[in-house]
């Protein structure tokens, strides 16, 4: 059985470690707030465009539509995929839950797979499996920017249109709430053509210019706000995961805690214990 001291020494250790994991637990609360008020804002105008281009598709004949690069389909030989995980750890199942999708992903093509990671734990993950690395994003910071998601989204289009890879996916973890987050996988080229108006209600709308010259402006606008939007739902599912995976181990500190004072008096009562048990056997020995 451990000593008083030693116990005493766990305790100071295990006390510490609470105050650290209690104050993680606020930090990222407080991101959290600002993380989910940006997924929130950003929704509607993804809905919109997502509209948009439904009513637009559905005003462009099909054989016009397959002219534009980033709707046009052909044999998949190559697959790509935008993997957005983390550049930290002690989120708790965060990552994994990512990791263990993207592989049974992966595991059912039969075509070449590469990947764009975004964050350090998804690039060194792979990194170590020996799975082709196509690009990699580190050091988004707790606030990414659309000019962030432009970037990555240049370099998915130029892959495509290349033809280095013939189709990409998202995936990225969706914020449900802070103690949900649903890993997700999105087809994000080529663009396939959104249920949008009937040919019927053509006549509603009026285009300045074509359709067709909107629709190449707004495709590649379309896949960035899809990254962007994803690169926001990350970072509040990180911080939500974060705050959960801290908050347990407050828990479990406190608990160990409580264990350790328990063994700690115990111990102590054993030691007094035997101190009395001596001092009675001398003096018995005495007499």
């Amino acid at each position: 059985m451990a000593g008083v001291r030693d116990i005493r020494r766990r305790i100071r250790s295990v006390t510490s470690m609470q105050q650290i994991t209690r104050a993680m637990k606020m930090v990222a609360a407080a991101k959290l707030r600002r993380a989910q008020d940006k997924v929130i804002a950003s929704r509607p105008y993804a809905r919109q465009l997502q509209e948009v281009l439904a009513r637009l598709v559905a005003n462009v004949d099909e054989d016009l539509a397959q002219t534009q690069p980033l709707l046009r389909q052909r044999p998949v030989q190559r697959t790509a995929y935008l993997l957005v995980s983390s550049d930290r750890g002690l989120c708790g199942g965060f990552n994994a839950n990512l990791f263990r999708m993207t592989n049974g992903v992966i595991a059912e093509q039969k075509q070449e797979v590469g990947l764009v990671t975004v964050g350090r734990k998804g690039r060194d993950f792979y990194r170590r499996r020996k799975l082709e690395i196509l690009e990699s994003y580190t050091g988004l910071g707790d606030h990414p920017s659309y000019q962030q998601a432009k970037g990555i989204a240049g370099t998915l289009i130029k892959l495509y249109e290349t033809k280095e890879v013939d189709e990409v996916y998202l995936v990225y973890s969706e914020f449900v709430n802070a103690l949900t987050q649903r890993p997700s996988i999105v087809k994000l080229l080529p663009i396939e053509r959104p249920a949008g108006e009937q040919k019927e209600d053509k006549h509603l709308y009026i285009f300045e210019p074509t359709p067709m010259d909107i629709l190449n402006t707004l495709l590649p606008r379309y896949v960035e706000t899809l990254i962007y939007g994803a690169l926001l739902e990350s970072r509040a599912s990180e911080e939500g995961a974060r705050m959960t995976a801290m908050g347990a181990a407050t828990d479990n500190a406190k608990d160990m805690i409580s264990s350790l004072t328990l063994a700690m008096n115990r111990a102590r009562q054993a030691a007094i214990t035997t101190e009395i048990s001596e001092i009675v056997g001398g003096a018995a020995a005495l007499e």
